[in-house]
């Protein structure tokens, strides 16, 4: 009970704070910490739905007890979500998609139905570029059988999921791209008021720059960029991409924000005798991830002595964690505020309430730029870059016959 107690303490201490971008103390401004994503008002911090799934053909208890505690939330929750996300083999091989947009429909409806009132949730989902859809009706009817799987009359915020990669007859000349086709689809969804907001994701600085100014002629703004984000992955164009959005208006959306939990602090350890390095080799050898991804991710923590230097992210979690311990808060909070101290919104993944908590965590105060410095050097001494781990790219994504890759430079 007293785990309880302070999980709910911690909830409503998080949602109490300003977006100023920096603070010289960790103390909760008055007003809340919430930021614009287009026409929306939304907490300053996300929760990804990717890992979502069911148990027997009804909501993992754990997804229950997590949307329960975020309606709680006087602003409400941010969901982000996707068409192709679910966790069925058929999703998976592209012959059901539509699974995840079931289910967070579900747990809102039947949250709704316990608390006797409607959730303050937003909710955003994602449009997914494939070989057959050539035309600005198959993003129309995309949007319409989203909004029915999702149970409302206008989706808040309707993404294209990557730019238009997948080409499985690339080789024969087959090669041609349907991104402002789907742009038109965003506009055309815009204009019947399918949607209230568009966006996009794994857009580099020149087909954002593209996107925008396209939507523009038709009288529809870009809301947002979702793209990988992080302290450990801000290079290969992610940067540049982030300073260009901003500069346009467009919010940038961040997932990867832990780069795969290695900067979560589920890697390190409370006890002093064990250096950052062993602590992370430890958790990683009790990893569930695959055993590709688990291959890269200890390449990360240790270093390879070849891409990655030796001792790996040891060195930025040592600060990160001085930091957190400073202002009493967890090296995943930290994390989590840095994205946002950078102008973003940080989108990370949560399958239990305790996990959407500690998320919620970093709402409510801001490091300041001396933090935030001290960090960036760090990590841009470690001499390399988080880019995914295994079919978990920050750049690229299998899609069945192989791997597709886009850049953000």
């Amino acid at each position: 009970m007293q785990s309880i107690y302070q999980s709910t303490s911690l909830l409503l201490l998080a949602f109490g704070a300003t977006a100023d971008a920096f603070s010289t103390t960790s103390n909760a401004p008055s007003s809340t910490d919430v930021t614009q994503v287009g026409s929306l008002t939304v907490p300053t911090i996300g929760c990804g739905t990717i890992a979502w799934s069911t148990e027997f053909g009804r909501p993992n208890p754990e997804l229950i007890d997590l949307v329960s505690t975020a309606s709680t939330n006087q602003n409400g929750v941010f969901l982000d979500t996707g068409e192709r996300y679910g966790s069925h083999a058929k999703t998976a091989l592209g012959m059901g998609w539509g699974e995840t947009e079931c289910l967070v429909a579900k747990l809102l409806k039947d949250n709704d139905a316990v608390e006797n009132h409607p959730s303050k949730a937003v909710v955003a989902t994602k449009f997914t570029p494939s070989p057959w859809r050539t035309t600005v009706e198959s993003v129309v009817e995309a949007c319409e059988e989203s909004r029915k799987r999702l149970g409302v009359e206008s989706i808040d915020l309707y993404q294209i999921q990557m730019p238009d990669i997948v080409k499985p007859l690339r080789a024969f000349g087959f090669d041609k791209s349907y991104d402002k086709v789907y742009w038109d689809g965003l506009a055309e969804c815009y204009n019947r008021g399918l949607v209230q907001n568009v966006g996009v994701s794994n857009y580099g600085p020149t087909l954002v720059t593209e996107c925008s100014e396209h939507l523009a002629k038709r009288g529809v703004p870009l809301a947002s960029n979702q793209i990988a984000y992080s302290l450990i992955g801000r290079h290969n164009g992610a940067q540049q991409t982030l300073d260009t959005c901003n500069e346009l208006g467009v919010k940038v959306l961040a997932y990867y924000p832990f780069a795969m939990g290695l900067l979560t602090g589920k890697y390190t350890s409370a006890m002093p005798e064990l250096s950052a390095e062993h602590a992370l080799t430890s958790s990683l050898t009790k990893s569930r991830r695959s055993k590709f991804e688990q291959k890269d991710l200890e390449r990360y923590a240790k270093g390879d002595g070849k891409s990655i230097p030796a001792g790996g992210v040891a060195p930025l979690l040592s600060t990160m964690e001085r930091i957190a311990n400073d202002r009493d808060k967890t090296v995943a909070q930290v994390a989590l505020n840095y994205i946002i101290c950078k102008g973003a919104v940080p989108i990370p993944g949560a399958r239990t309430a305790a996990q959407y908590v500690d998320n919620m965590g970093a709402l409510g105060w801001r490091l300041t730029e001396a933090e935030v410095s001290e960090m960036e050097n760090v990590a841009d001494n470690l001499g390399f870059s988080f880019d995914g781990a295994g079919f978990k790219r920050s750049n690229a994504k299998f899609v069945g016959y192989g791997m597709e890759t886009w850049s953000l430079t």
